[in-house]
């Protein structure tokens, strides 16, 4: 059963791209955030929120009225009313694979929002999943776009990019990791080969090597100090240390997968995605502390 106000339905007469929210518990930030850009600074290009649902019924139907947002009570009551889908829930990675096989069979393309899933086979069985129902569909942490990408394009490419320091910050390694390592990860590649993990929370150190030889440092400080999130790029000619303006990142992650819907063509790659997995499994070894593993 939906919940419909004359507003919702005024708005869903005048945009191209109807997107569907699919949570487990839809008041958090994300959701917050990624509605704001849609109404607001994202809106000329012409998709909005014309539906939801998630697993936490009762918290989230309070949130769907509170903003103004048509409620479903299932994927499958939604879908008539979507052309496209974000899976929220960034909080809680278990619960995407589920979400996942409600969502793409029905077809529409798909932003999955961080982290893409708890382990490595989960998330190439989510990405199967998309093959076989031709879902296009891609994920990322809001810092793959930043400043520090730019600056890469501007030393010519992740190629040149002998070395690289990040730093980042969160609640828990578990949640807040992916977005340092999703920072370097598409700074300097999918090459990983192997990794050691030199401390643990609340101050964890990632060493990473590539099979060419190049390096990266990955802070992630989780002692409920202030950690901005920054980045140090090594080239042949210099060493440039650049700090991330956060007040545009999820603007342009939202820019990002609005793109997708509109091409129907995944703009972030693949491996990269999986090895940012691949990364974040190996650093939850314990085997990692004691030295390199591969990755």
């Amino acid at each position: 059963m939906a919940l419909v106000s004359s507003t919702s339905v005024r708005s869903v007469l005048k945009v191209t791209g109807r997107i569907g929210f699919v949570d487990y518990h839809l008041d958090n930030y994300h959701a917050d955030v990624y509605l704001r850009l849609l109404r607001g600074e994202l809106g000329a290009l012409g998709f909005a929120v014309t539906g939801c649902t998630a697993l936490e019924a009762a918290p989230s139907q309070a949130w769907a009225r509170d903003n103004d947002v048509p409620w479903f009570d299932d994927v499958a009551t939604l879908d008539a009313h979507v052309d496209h889908y974000v899976i929220l829930a960034p909080s809680n990675p278990e619960t995407h694979l589920p979400l996942c096989e409600q969502v793409l069979p029905r077809g529409k393309s798909t932003y999955v929002d961080k982290t893409f899933a708890p382990d490595s086979p989960t998330a190439e069985s989510i990405f199967a999943l998309a093959d076989r129902h031709g879902v296009v569909i891609q994920t990322s942490s809001a810092l793959r776009y930043t400043d520090v990408q730019k600056q890469v394009e501007e030393a010519g490419g992740m190629e040149h990019i002998l070395h690289m320091v990040a730093w980042g910050g969160g609640s828990s390694f578990g949640e807040y990791a992916i977005h340092p390592v999703e920072l370097v990860i598409s700074c300097m590649g999918a090459g990983v080969r192997r990794l050691q993990r030199w401390s643990d929370e609340p101050r964890s150190r990632l060493l990473l090597e590539w099979a060419d030889g190049r390096s990266a440092v990955i802070h992630v400080h989780t002692d409920g100090g202030t950690t901005p999130y920054a980045a140090s790029l090594t080239t042949a000619a210099a060493t440039q240390f650049v700090t991330v303006d956060s007040s545009a990142i999820f603007r342009d992650t939202a820019r990002a997968f609005l793109q997708a819907f509109e091409t129907g063509e995944a703009n972030v790659p693949r491996a990269e995605t999986l090895a940012v997995r691949r990364v974040l499994d190996a650093a939850g070894e314990n085997r990692a502390r004691y030295g390199f593993i591969e990755v």
